[in-house]
């Protein structure tokens, strides 16, 4: 099912999200949310955080960059080895038609557990290595303008209170009053 992406200025995306004890239905209906709304919104990737799911789950689907790299559900990721350094664009579903520059690993290997309750590894480089390691920051509360330098964010000032607004709009309509 699709469900709406929280916007920059929603608390849920600066909080520290909860390890999974068990890989079971609610975590796999989580997952096929996940993937629903992120391809719905045509991300690459997306955080239970931001759908509003304080869980360290989280979805990346590259293919449309990385052909070789199938698509990837992460439960309880960490990163366990990293390589050198890239720059490159970003953006973010909770922060729409804005982008900046970020350095990030260059190659990662990072551990999770998949939909099978099983752990596994996976590796990338590139926009994957990239993908991985922005959505693993959202699971702990970090957004991807924490790594742009404080002129770039000045720069975006107007446009981050126009989406705290908006964040704020969608957290008041998503209030239903049953009195």
């Amino acid at each position: 099912m699709k469900r709406e992406i929280a916007l920059f200025g929603a608390q849920c995306l600066r909080q520290k999200c909860a390890w999974v004890a068990e890989v079971d239905d609610a975590i796999r209906a989580l997952v096929a949310d996940l993937f629903d709304s992120m391809r719905a919104a045509e991300g690459v990737g997306l955080a239970a955080p931001q759908i509003g799911v304080l869980k360290r789950v989280c979805a990346v689907d590259v293919t449309v960059h990385q052909p070789d790299c199938p698509p990837v559900v992460l439960i309880n990721p960490k990163v366990t080895g990293h390589e050198g350094e890239q720059i490159g664009e970003e953006g973010c579903l909770s922060f729409p038609d804005l982008y900046g520059d970020v350095k990030r690993y260059a190659w990662v290997e990072v551990e999770a557990i998949g939909l099978d309750g099983q752990p596994f590894k996976t590796e990338g480089e590139g926009f994957y290595a990239r993908a991985l390691q922005h959505e693993i920051d959202h699971l702990d509360g970090k957004l991807f303008i924490d790594h742009l330098s404080p002129l770039k964010r000045q720069l975006m000032r107007g446009a981050l209170k126009r989406l705290k607004k908006e964040s704020a709009a969608q957290a008041k309509a998503s209030v239903i009053d049953i009195t």
